[in-house]
């Protein structure tokens, strides 16, 4: 019995009847194509079709285009990886599986986004020998019938005990699933809740991604709850990040410890790490894709919304962590100012791009910047990261170790889809963008 049979006989058994194969467009909307059980064995082999015009959706559902992406023409496969394949436990009898996509020849789909993760992910092995380890935290507000559940004081243990059937529930579905928590806690607004994954490898990191948003949201819907993954839920409170940790690892060796550089870290995390901050301005179009997002990215609300990286400083938008001396594994560097919108494959790869880049250049880390940078005298004072998509997207197109990443079939799509975005909020207030984008991701 060959592997794909022993997963069908494994999900039999299990009540399984329908597999879901997902992929998230440049909107970072997670999209789906379902196969019956029955047929997992024929989709992984022949793929299931998908229009490639997905790439050029908005995240109302209306289209654009871009120069090679776009129109009614075209067809592509989606590949289930069944190395991924997860009886989920909130939705009996069901299975998920992310997706590959190809061309109908079976040729890489250039503008595939799993597959621009893993490729920046090869390229760190192949041309530094450095394994790159991913987690994303994942940040979102339940709400019932309109109303947070779950208003007890930030980070408060009454607020745990008013939903603590609720975070059972994802405790436990998140566990039958093979997921490593390391931690679930109440966060700062009104009924928002964080939970965060033990590291993977930056492919597996972005499905995890996917994995842990879609049990949060089946979750809260066997409980009567609405989750809202989206930037803002409410213009003038917090928003919901969605921050990405990362550290590098050469020989089974931490290399954000241990070295030479500042705090310890390696000159060639040290390097790495410069390379995102440069591209940080750039990063945003990908880690902040939507105008909902800049309503979240400001000043003093731990958003990262300045230039700066800094030890254990949760307001810069980089932020360096040595873990214990003890815990070889716990150094590592948290990208603050990217958000729930953001499509986690790209994000992967666009920072470990931006990371090699640094590498290549043999940048070197400004100094450390301590204290909200927002309160520092002006001339001390770091750059803000930009402040809307318009600005974003104007470094973006400028960057050409994005474009080169991403090759012009991604970067185009990306650049066409947040430039109709731009226009579709252009006149819009920001309680109008909310409620637009709330229930959307």
């Amino acid at each position: 019995m060959d592997s794909t049979q022993q997963a069908v006989a494994r999900l039999t058994a299990a009540g399984v009847h329908g597999v879901a194969l997902t992929w998230v467009d440049n909107a970072g909307i997670t999209r789906v194509k379902t196969v019956p059980l029955a047929r997992l064995a024929r989709a992984a082999e022949d793929g299931v079709g998908m229009s490639p015009v997905f790439d050029v959706y908005l995240v109302d559902d209306s289209m654009t285009t871009s120069p090679h992406i776009g129109g009614p023409d075209g067809d592509l496969r989606l590949v289930p990886d069944l190395g991924r394949l997860t009886a989920l436990a909130a939705q009996p009898g069901w299975a998920w599986a992310p997706a590959d996509r190809f061309e109908q020849s079976r040729a890489p789909y250039p503008a595939c986004q799993r597959q621009f993760a893993r490729r920046q992910a090869e390229r760190a092995l192949a041309e530094h020998g450095i394994e790159v380890r991913m987690g994303f935290e994942t940040e979102w507000v339940v709400t019932r019938a309109g109303e947070p559940a779950g208003t007890g004081p930030a980070y408060g243990m009454a607020r745990l005990v008013e939903v603590s059937a609720y975070l059972d529930g994802i405790v436990h579905a998140l566990a039958e699933q093979g997921v490593q928590l390391l931690q679930l806690h109440p966060e700062y607004a009104p009924g928002q809740y964080e939970v965060s994954v033990a590291p993977a490898a930056p492919v597996a990191a972005a499905d995890l991604a996917v994995l842990v948003r879609e049990t949060v949201r089946a979750v809260s819907a066997r409980h009567g709850l609405d989750a809202s993954f989206a930037p803002v839920v409410d213009p003038e409170g917090l928003g919901n990040g969605r921050h990405l940790h990362l550290s590098l690892w050469r020989n089974g060796k931490n290399a954000c410890r241990d070295g030479d550089g500042p705090f310890g870290m390696s000159r060639a995390c040290e390097a790495f790490l410069a390379g995102v901050l440069h591209e940080l301005p750039a990063l945003l179009a990908i880690g902040a894709p939507s105008p909902a997002g800049y309503l979240r990215l400001r000043p003093s609300r731990w958003a990262g919304a300045h230039q700066c990286w800094g030890l254990e400083n949760r307001e810069a938008a980089l932020r360096f962590v040595t873990g214990a001396p003890d815990d070889i594994s716990g150094a590592n560097a948290e990208v603050k100012c990217f958000d729930g919108a953001a499509n986690p494959y790209l994000v992967t790869g666009a920072v470990i791009a931006a990371g090699l880049a640094g590498l290549a250049a043999g940048r070197t880390l400004p100094p450390p910047v301590a204290g909200d940078p927002a309160l520092a005298p002006e001339e001390e004072r770091p750059s803000r990261l930009p402040d809307s998509l318009p600005v974003a997207l104007d470094h973006f197109e400028r960057s050409a170790v994005l474009r080169e990443a991403l090759g012009e079939e991604l970067h185009g799509s990306i650049l066409a889809v947040r430039q109709a975005e731009v226009t579709l909020f252009a006149a819009a207030t920001p309680d109008e963008i909310a409620a637009a984008t709330r229930d959307r991701y």
